[in-house]
């Protein structure tokens, strides 16, 4: 077999296709074109790289910290810069699910990293959905947001791959992970209750629309903007170039200086949450142990049944590469909207077009697993592509920058990084841009961070070093001082 051409990822495209999320109505993406137009700040202490949920999620913990609590230098400046539409990447082309998968593949991290990392990586997704979930609330965004609580149905292939996941759940309940409301179906009681013939299993999740989340965690950042926090959003400013300066006069601190075809900024500390285009701006992360663009199909498919048949629960296909879930009812319609993906394309860049096999694979899905509420004839409203990041533990980079080969991190000490989650970010990101932030209020107060009990420490980018020498059973300490 032929070892796949790796290439660092290109800057995104300026010619995307259509996604529902972002265009499916005028008004649905009211930040789009925010700050495209007019005067480029030149100066800030922080450039965040990115406007999806990583990177409103890092300003959003950045103008928390800020409010409560005191921060030398204040304001604290704050610049978002986004290639394309305001939250034109993954986050808004994905399919809108907040899935925590709790014990899936418990056992497998277990016996690789230990059972203190397996319960991690179930407590980094618990932590995320809760914390969403209850900003949604308190501020009561329910409705604004769409955010619908309908659970999450795996279909399984066989009675073995039931088996295996039986076995993760109890070895994840054993030792003290949450998995109430788990649901567990034979083949007979599914063909029953919902017309297929496979044995499933029924998770507790979220579905809601990505883009309008996003939109409220950005405007509640912008509200705290005052004495202590300032918060810019520039759109379609692409950065072209992160340039680390020489040794700084006496009296500055700005290391950075980031090229966008409008001018340049000034900034101390850089964030890539750039997710399936980071290796464009850090070439370091290119091939298989970095992160991998690939390209993702999603379609939006009218049911041929009503909302009392089709039912609120998100699902996942027999091969688990296909998801797809039923969006609320608009006004006047009688038959729900579904959003439908599949991928991924490996190391592809590209989302200016689809594939056509992957288009007739989404279109056939339905009508086969499901007689009767989806039909053949029925054409997409909408297909569109995202671009992910996948990496080769399907774990995020999450942390300060640096040589993965070596774990030098002169070239790039000042820059941080939240990417790389393989398709599962709704149910990480949040959280993964909230310990960024901690990074660099750690570093700004001269405190030490340290790592949160909920948080994988093999997210960490200093552990990746390790990774890449070698399986390990156990992640060491995650005490920083000098990020």
């Amino acid at each position: 077999m032929v070892a796949p051409d790796y290439r660092p990822a290109s800057m995104p495209c300026m010619n995307p296709t259509r996604s529902f999320w972002i265009h499916s109505s005028p008004d649905v993406n009211p930040l789009a074109c925010q700050g495209s137009e007019g005067p480029l700040t030149t100066d800030a202490d922080i450039c965040i790289i990115g406007s999806g949920i990583t990177g409103v999620s890092v300003a959003y913990h950045l103008a928390v910290t800020a409010e409560n609590q005191v921060i030398p230098d204040s304001p604290l400046r704050v610049v978002i810069l986004e290639a394309r539409e305001f939250c034109g990447g993954a986050t808004g082309r994905n399919g809108g699910q907040l899935t925590p998968e709790y014990f899936f593949e418990f056992i497998e991290r277990e016996e690789r990293y230990g059972v203190d990392e397996a319960i991690r990586s179930s407590a980094v997704e618990a932590y995320t959905t809760s914390s969403l979930i209850d900003i949604i609330e308190r501020h009561g965004w329910t409705e604004d947001v769409d955010l619908v609580n309908g659970g999450h149905i795996c279909l399984l292939s066989t009675q073995d791959q039931m088996k295996v996941l039986e076995t993760d759940f109890e070895r994840a309940k054993s030792v003290g992970v949450d998995v109430a409301g788990v649901q567990w179906f034979t083949e007979e009681e599914v063909h029953r209750t919902f017309g297929t013939p496979y044995p499933a299993v029924k998770i507790p999740s979220w579905n809601l629309w990505p883009v309008k989340l996003v939109t409220k965690l950005y405007e509640l950042a912008l509200q705290r903007a005052g004495e202590r926090f300032d918060l810019k959003l520039h759109t379609y400013t692409p950065v072209a170039s992160v340039e680390k300066l020489a040794q700084t006069t006496s009296g500055s601190d700005r290391a950075f200086v980031l090229s966008t075809h409008r001018g340049s900024i000034s900034c101390s500390h850089v964030v890539h949450a750039t997710n399936g285009y980071a290796s464009y701006l850090l070439p370091i992360l290119t091939g298989p142990d970095g992160i991998v663009p690939s390209r993702e199909h999603i379609v939006a498919m009218r049911a041929s049944a009503g909302p009392e048949i089709i039912g609120t629960n998100s699902w996942r296909g027999c091969q688990g590469i296909e998801y797809w879930l039923p969006r609320p009812l608009e006004p006047g319609q009688e038959h729900p909207l579904v959003i439908l993906g599949w991928g991924t394309e490996l190391n592809v860049d590209d989302d200016s077009c689809i594939n056509p096999t992957a288009v007739k694979h989404l279109k056939e899905l339905l009508p086969t697993l499901f007689n009767g509420k989806y039909e053949r004839t029925n054409k997409p409203e909408m297909e569109w592509t995202g671009i992910i990041g996948n990496t080769a533990t399907t774990d995020p980079f999450v942390g300060p920058m640096m040589d993965f080969s070596t774990g030098d991190d002169t070239a790039y000490k000042g820059q941080y990084i939240s990417a790389g989650y393989t398709g599962h970010g709704m149910p990480r990101a949040f959280a993964c841009g909230e310990v960024v932030a901690q990074m660099i209020v750690a570093k700004l107060c001269g405190n030490e961070w340290n790592c949160p009990i909920w948080f994988p420490k093999r997210y960490l980018t200093w552990n990746r070093i390790r990774q890449r020498t070698g399986p390990q059973s156990k992640i060491g300490p995650c005490v920083l001082t000098n990020l």
